[in-house]
C-alpha cells in the first residue's frame, strides 16, 4: 500500500485510533496482512511519532537486516528496541486499533492527532506539532535532498 496525505483524528480515552475510511478501502488482508504493527520513535527534532506498517511490510523490512544469533553490541541493541517496543495490533471491527499505553506515553503522544502519509507507513503525529512544522519542512527540503544525494554518492 502507499500512504500519502494527511487525516485529522484523535486518540480516545481507550486508546483506539480510528483508521481512516480510505485506507481500510485500500486493505487486501491476503496482501497486507490481518493487522498493523506500530513502532514508536523519536524525529531529529526530538519529536515522538509512531510508525504504524502493515503486517506484511513490518516482516518484510524485520529480515531486510541479517539476523544472526551474535549481532554486534549496536546490532543487538538496534533489534532489542525496535522488536522490543513494536507491538502487533489488530483493528477491531470499526476499524480503529489500539495504541498500547506504554508506547504513547514514550513517545509524549496527545490525543489530538494528525496520521501521516509516509510511502510505505503512517505516522502518528502530534497535529499540532505537525501544523506548525509544515512550512518549515518546505522550505527544508532542498538541503534534506542534498544530504540524502551526498549519502547516495558515498554508498551510506
Amino acid at each position: 500500500m502507499l500512504f500519502t496525505g494527511q487525516h485529522e483524528h484523535t486518540i480516545d480515552a481507550k486508546k483506539r485510533l480510528a483508521i481512516p475510511a480510505e485506507i481500510r478501502a485500500q486493505w487486501r488482508p491476503e496482501e497486507d496482512g490481518i493487522a498493523w504493527f506500530a513502532v514508536p520513535w523519536v524525529t531529529s527534532s526530538g519529536l515522538g511519532v509512531i510508525r504504524l506498517y502493515t503486517e506484511r511490510d513490518f516482516h518484510a523490512r524485520a529480515v531486510e537486516r541479517e539476523l544472526t544469533l551474535t549481532p554486534d553490541e549496536d546490532e543487538a541493541e538496534l533489534q532489542a528496541t525496535l522488536f522490543g517496543l513494536a507491538a502487533r495490533i489488530p483493528p477491531d471491527s470499526a476499524g480503529r486499533v489500539r495504541i498500547p499505553d506504554e508506547m504513547l506515553e514514550i513517545v509524549g503522544m496527545p490525543s489530538e492527532v494528525v496520521l501521516v502519509g509516509a510511502g510505505d507507513r503512517l505516522e502518528v503525529r502530534d497535529r499540532e506539532a505537525w501544523r506548525k512544522s509544515r512550512v518549515d519542512r518546505l522550505k527544508q527540503l532542498p538541503e534534506v535532498l542534498k544530504r540524502l544525494g551526498k549519502k547516495k554518492g558515498s554508498g551510506a
